[in-house]
């Protein structure tokens, strides 16, 4: 079921207010605007989605009678004739409703109101009307305080109900209220001074300049974010193929460090081997001392005298005699001289 609303900026209401202050009895008129109906769907976790109709009357201005009862008769016949004078260059299908002022009287619909409610929807053809009732009255004997009630009523199957009214611009509303009230009905001189100066400002299809300038500045910008967005798209790719390729060699080296010590474990033990010319080399630089030589010893501990090759180590081995004399033909003739004369 189709929830109504009626929305109205606050100089629509100043100006309701101002044409009761100006006037010696009630008043009452027509209300022009725009009424739609919109759609929307709600998800929930109870149901798969809920439709419900929001229908919105937008009162952007009035119409008000110079004498009351002239657009219906005292039985409540609306008077068409009466209508278009009225409307005068406004078009019909503007009208959504009408209006009332009743002084120091209840927010009551009376059976009146409720008749010519009723014919006025089968003379406009519109079964979407609104009934704007407004009732001032004073709140103080001296009349310096006064109070303005109002209210808006639709007649659904003859039976009326009371429908809110949100002020655009009084009260605390988000920022976007603004933005989804529709225009106010405007006057001829309006449209001739936008015909007049309009081109200076608007482009043929009634766009504002800057904002084609701002969506082509917009586009440029959408082209450079999905270049970035592309060279970082193929960064990432470039990433995720080395992160393959450094993961892929990990994992060799550490199958490799793996079957590294079992094949040492396999392979024989390397012999170790005497390096001979290391040998005589320090026999040659140290002039063969005798802690440098191997000697072989007999059971009782005592050198044998005789030539000899080790068989372990394949190195030349020398008697201890040989090594002194190798020693004596290095000592100095005069050593020599004494030994032989003590002897």
């Amino acid at each position: 079921m189709a929830e109504p609303t009626v929305k109205m900026s606050g100089f629509v209401l100043a100006s309701l207010m101002f044409q009761h202050v100006n006037s010696e009895s009630d008043v009452e008129g027509l209300v022009l605007g725009e009424s739609r109906s919109e759609e929307q769907v709600t998800i929930s976790d109870s149901q798969v989605d809920h439709i419900h109709i929001e229908e919105t009357f937008n009162i952007q201005k009035h119409l008000v009678c110079q004498r009351l009862n002239s657009l219906y008769s005292s039985s409540g016949e609306v008077n068409l004739e009466a209508i278009e004078k009225l409307l005068a260059d406004n078009k019909q299908e503007n009208v959504i409703g009408w209006y009332r002022q009743r002084r120091n009287t209840e927010q009551q619909v009376t059976f009146r109101e409720r008749v010519v409610h009723e014919n006025l929807k089968s003379a406009l053809s519109n079964p979407h009307m609104v009934f704007l009732l407004l009732t001032p009255s004073t709140m103080t004997p001296s009349g310096s305080t006064h109070r303005m009630e109002y209210a808006a009523f639709i007649s659904r199957s003859r039976h009326f109900m009371t429908i809110p009214i949100t002020v655009t611009n009084l009260g605390l509303l988000e920022q976007l209220s603004y933005w989804k009230v529709s225009a106010p009905c405007s006057a001829a001189g309006y449209n001739l001074t936008v015909k007049k100066h309009g081109s200076k400002f608007f482009l043929s299809s009634g766009v504002l300049k800057e904002v084609n300038d701002m969506n082509r500045m917009n586009d440029s910008l959408q082209l450079e974010l999905q270049e970035a967005c592309r060279q970082v798209e193929e960064s990432e790719r470039l990433v995720e193929t080395l992160q393959a390729e450094v993961s892929a060699l990990r994992r060799r080296l550490r199958e490799e460090q793996r079957s590294g010590p079992e094949q040492e474990a396999d392979e024989p033990p390397e012999q170790v081997k005497n390096n001979l010319q290391l040998l005589e080399a320090i026999r040659a630089l140290l002039d063969c001392p005798p802690a440098f030589y191997t000697q072989t010893l007999t059971l009782q501990g005592f050198p044998v005298p005789e030539e000899g090759v080790s068989t372990a180590t394949g190195v030349k081995t020398l008697s201890v005699s040989n090594c002194r004399k190798r020693l004596g033909e290095k000592l100095p003739r005069r050593e020599r001289k004494r030994r032989r004369s003590k002897s």
